[in-house]
């Protein structure tokens, strides 16, 4: 399954929840420094959705706020999952 996201890094905590566009904000307290910001959004989805950090990759934006991520394998309830977490925000 893959999904849109928008990072913000440097949050005063983690946080996976509101929507921007089309994709699923997510905050993360690392800095966008070699690579932090991503591991920290990797582990705090895999949080979220309830997979190891492993299953989640990300396919596109290494470099950039907004990435495409995807879950491999995908829980069966992660399209419900990823719809709540869109209408609620941090």
């Amino acid at each position: 399954m893959r999904f849109a996201v928008r990072v913000r890094p440097g949050a005063r905590r983690a946080a996976v929840g509101g929507r921007r566009g089309d994709a699923l904000v997510v905050a993360v307290a690392a800095p966008a420094v070699a690579g932090k910001a991503n591991e920290a959004v990797c582990r705090a989805l895999a949080a979220a959705f309830g997979v190891r950090p492993g299953n989640v990759l990300i396919i596109s934006g290494d470099r950039a706020r907004d990435k495409v991520v995807e879950l491999d394998p995908a829980p069966p309830d992660a399209p419900a999952t990823l719809d709540r977490l869109r209408d609620n925000g941090p």
